[in-house]
């Protein structure tokens, strides 16, 4: 079973355009949550990747629990700056769900809430008020769950 990126409500074009392309070369299913902050015709979209948006298995949603619905038994991971668990900890799982938020505002309290014992993060430098950008994000995770799980049908 493939690794799953979801993106809750994405608002930069690129950032999802970049994530599409890395979903596509590494045959990752992408979950978009919608509102999103951009249109997928968006020309912004297309530079970033939209020319491999025909090569990646992608699914929207009107919310964030209705996946949660759909995969019940699927494990979830939740990449937050609000945690002490480091992403490289984990056992990564075919089949594995990583969820990223928003970039002004990451994910919701409402969606950590109740999952803190699955939020993961990338160690930064904290005397930077800022992180690093989703798409880096997303494929540094992405990248460890790979390298764990053998790096499956790549070559």
């Amino acid at each position: 079973m493939p690794l799953n990126i979801v993106l809750v409500e994405p608002e930069i074009p690129h950032n999802t355009g970049n994530i599409a392309r890395t979903c596509a070369l590494t045959g990752t299913i992408l979950h978009l949550v919608k509102p999103l902050g951009f249109s997928v015709d968006d020309k912004h979209l297309k530079r970033a990747g939209l020319d491999y948006w025909h090569l990646v298995e992608i699914h929207y949603y009107d919310n964030f629990f209705q996946i949660l619905e759909k995969y019940p038994n699927n494990d979830f991971y939740y990449a937050t700056t609000k945690t002490n668990n480091v992403y490289t900890d984990v056992k990564y799982k075919d089949g594995s769900f990583l969820v990223f938020g928003k970039e002004t505002k990451g994910l919701s309290k409402e969606i950590l809430s109740n999952n803190w014992d699955k939020a993961i993060r990338i160690p930064m430098k904290k005397d930077i008020l800022r992180s690093l950008n989703l798409s880096n994000s997303v494929n540094i995770i992405l990248f460890e769950a790979l390298r764990q799980l053998n790096f499956p049908s790549l070559e």
